[in-house]
């Protein structure tokens, strides 16, 4: 489980899909590895537009998950 704040800053490929953790439980951080069976919460599935870096959510309190929207700053 990641108690981490600031965002996941990390590089997405164009075309491929992503499951971003809503849980807060998964081991591979910013990504589902299926720990969410345990909880009410269901990962975030995306399609990367462009292979680009990208600022995933790691606070797990954007308003605009899965991606960074600088609530952890009021953490």
């Amino acid at each position: 489980m990641s108690n981490q704040k600031e965002p996941h800053v990390l590089d997405i490929k164009k075309d491929k899909n992503y499951a971003w953790c809503q849980c807060n439980e998964s081991d591979t951080q910013p990504f589902c590895d299926g720990s969410h069976a345990k909880t009410d919460h269901q990962p975030i599935v995306f399609k990367a537009d462009a292979s680009k870096e990208v600022a995933l959510c790691g606070c797990k309190q954007s308003k605009n998950a899965p991606y960074c929207d600088g609530t952890h700053l009021t953490l």
